[in-house]
C-alpha cells in the first residue's frame, strides 16, 4: 500500500512530528510504502480561488512544492494528516495544502482512498480537539474518502510528554491495522 503522511508541524521534533515517525515506521513494518511531507518546510502558498486549475487540467497557477505533493496524494492508497492544534485547529501550513487540493478535486473525489488523522495539543480537555475532527470528517466526506482512524493526543505540550504517553504506540497501532 502506498501512504503519504502530510505533517503540519513547524517543530520537526514536535509532539504531532514524533507520532507521524511511529506512524511511519509501523507502516513500514507492515510492508508499506511512505512518503512524508513535512509541511511547514515546504513552499505552498495559499490557494488563490483564481479557477485557473479549472480552466487549465486541475494545473495550479502558483509553481510551487505543491508540484510535487499533489501528485504523490494522487498516487496515495492512504493520506495521513499529522498536525498540532494551534488555536482549535490543524497548522496553517497543512491547512494550505489542504486547501490547494483544489486543483485535483475532479481526480480526487473519484479515487477510493482512505486518510487517518494525527493530532496534538498541549491542553488536556477533549473539546479542544473537536474542530479539527470535525474538519477532518468534512475534507473526508467531501473527497469520499474512508477514515481510517485516528489518534488525538491531548495533553502533549513538550515532546516529553508525548515520549511518556501511550499516543506514539497508539499511532504506529494505527499503522499496523491498515
Amino acid at each position: 500500500m502506498n501512504i503519504v503522511i502530510l505533517s503540519g508541524s513547524p517543530h520537526k521534533k514536535g509532539t504531532s512530528a514524533l507520532l507521524a515517525d511511529a506512524f511511519a515506521d509501523g507502516a513500514r513494518q507492515a510492508g508499506h510504502t511512505v512518503t512524508r511531507f513535512d509541511c511547514a518546510f515546504l513552499q505552498v502558498g495559499g490557494c488563490r480561488g483564481c479557477d485557473y486549475c479549472g480552466a487549465h487540467d486541475g494545473v495550479c497557477v502558483q509553481r510551487d512544492d505543491m508540484a510535487q505533493i499533489l501528485p504523490a496524494v494522487l498516487a496515495a492508497d492512504v493520506v495521513v494528516f499529522a498536525s498540532g492544534v494551534y488555536y482549535f485547529g490543524l497548522t496553517a501550513q497543512l491547512k494550505a495544502v489542504i486547501d490547494r487540493f483544489y486543483a485535483g478535486n475532479s481526480r480526487l473525489m473519484t479515487q477510493k482512498k482512505r486518510a487517518a488523522l494525527l493530532i496534538t495539543c498541549a491542553d488536556s480537555a477533549a473539546p479542544t480537539v473537536d474542530a479539527t475532527v470535525a474538519h477532518y470528517h468534512a475534507v473526508c466526506d467531501y473527497l469520499g474518502w474512508q477514515d481510517a482512524g485516528m489518534v488525538t493526543g491531548l495533553g502533549l505540550a513538550t515532546r516529553a510528554d508525548a515520549e511518556a504517553s501511550d499516543y506514539p504506540a497508539r499511532a504506529k497501532a494505527l499503522a499496523l491495522a491498515l
